[in-house]
């Protein structure tokens, strides 16, 4: 399934996601000579409908033309068929950014390519990792890490001060590659919003222009740093809605403005339906569903138990169905 060049396609630079696959033969990985040999790697496409990472690449070797990039750049460019129909992913297909080393998948095609990504990288002593992505509720712009260590927080510091550690879900990009170097998920908002493209182009830039990353400590002021605690999803057999209509689960209309948000024990998110209401699952770090130790649901309204930060909150059915409905977090202190 992976094809590896040395070189850009013909009209890689100016060819939309959804028109990619004319251009590509399906994922592919992109390797780019550079003044330092030692490469960035940036992963974009994982998703076939979060487009941002590949726009600001298309801009960055746009306007550096035929000048030496500062450092040798590995592009992967992933899920071409589903940035086809500008899907996250195919019905048929497992979740790119879920199929690592390291995932729960059984073995695949996607979790053999994803191991061939990784080994080529690895042969290549790779200089540091970026993986960029969209989500589709209201975020501010952040980068995610997951090993607490000096080198990744410069790395993910660069991006955004907004910095989450978490170690599930499990099989994604940033976790695979934390064993060869400093590596990072960024999430800029959602596809179309204001400067997301211009955001992605200066971090893959700065990037690039670095000669190390500090393995010296970060100030405690220069970051806000959160951990996930748990990934909240709708039973799969349950029902639900936002616009209060005859289902299970009835979720606020405005649920997504809560993202980045402390909420307080006792805040509202929804109501259930029925004497036997379902119950949302919310899975720790060790795999475990805590669901009802961080709900309430006395008179079938949705309460939060804790203090919580939620991310990723959205309104979108089909990113909840194939992902999750959002990740609570708690600060975490160095």
């Amino acid at each position: 399934m992976l094809t590896i060049i040395n070189n850009l396609p013909k009209d890689f630079l100016v060819t939309d996601a959804t028109e990619l696959h004319k251009v590509l033969d399906g994922p592919t990985l992109i390797h780019l000579k550079g003044r330092r040999t030692q490469p960035l790697f940036v992963s974009t496409l994982l998703h076939g409908n979060e487009t941002t990472g590949l726009q600001a690449i298309q801009q960055l070797l746009t306007d550096y033309g035929s000048k030496e990039l500062p450092r040798s750049l590995s592009i992967f460019i992933g899920n071409v068929e589903a940035a086809k129909f500008s899907a996250r992913r195919l019905e048929n297909q497992p979740d790119y950014n879920r199929t690592w080393p390291g995932t729960e998948y059984v073995s695949s095609p996607e979790t053999i390519m994803m191991q061939q990504v990784k080994e080529e990288m690895r042969q290549r002593n790779v200089f540091a990792s970026i993986d960029i992505h969209n989500n589709t509720g209201l975020n501010p712009h952040y980068a995610c890490i997951n090993v607490i260590e000096n080198d990744f927080f410069h790395l993910a510091r660069l991006f955004s001060r907004t910095i989450v550690y978490f170690t599930r879900p499990i099989g994604v990009q940033s976790q695979a590659f934390a064993d060869l170097c400093p590596s990072t998920t960024v999430e800029c908002g959602q596809v179309g919003q204001s400067k997301t493209v211009e955001h992605a182009y200066e971090f893959i830039n700065a990037a690039l222009h670095l000669s190390d990353i500090p393995s010296h400590p970060v100030a405690k002021q220069d970051i806000d740093l959160f951990h996930t605690i748990a990934i909240v999803k709708v039973p799969e057999q349950a029902s639900f809605s936002f616009n209060g209509g005859d289902c299970q689960i009835c979720f606020d209309k405005n649920i997504d403005h809560m993202n980045f948000k402390e909420i307080d024990a006792g805040t509202k998110i929804g109501k259930v339906s029925g004497d036997n209401p379902v119950h949302l699952e919310a899975w720790n770090n060790d795999g475990i569903n805590i669901g009802d130790e961080l709900f309430d649901y006395t008179s079938n309204a949705i309460r939060i138990k804790k203090q919580v930060m939620p991310a990723m909150l959205t309104l979108n059915e089909k990113v909840i169905r194939q992902d999750c409905l959002c990740y609570l977090m708690e600060r975490y202190k160095i």
